[in-house]
């Protein structure tokens, strides 16, 4: 994962071949969390952003 933002996460990809060490395909996407009713982001749980906090990537320019 790249980014843990307020209300949205970035993950980024990569697929391999075999057992080459260079990705054949790089990407990401970005989930942002919305409320049923409003359809407008909301914050993260506070239990998914526990969880997914020590997923952040080191080194990345968002990592904290």
């Amino acid at each position: 994962m790249a980014r843990l933002g307020t209300s949205s996460v970035r993950y980024e990809i990569g697929l391999f071949r075999n057992d080459d060490p260079a990705p054949a395909a790089c990407g990401h996407f970005i989930h942002v969390y919305v409320d049923r009713g409003t359809r407008r982001p909301t914050p993260l749980p506070d239990a998914l952003r526990a969880a997914l906090e020590p997923l952040v990537a080191a080194g990345t320019p968002d990592a904290r």
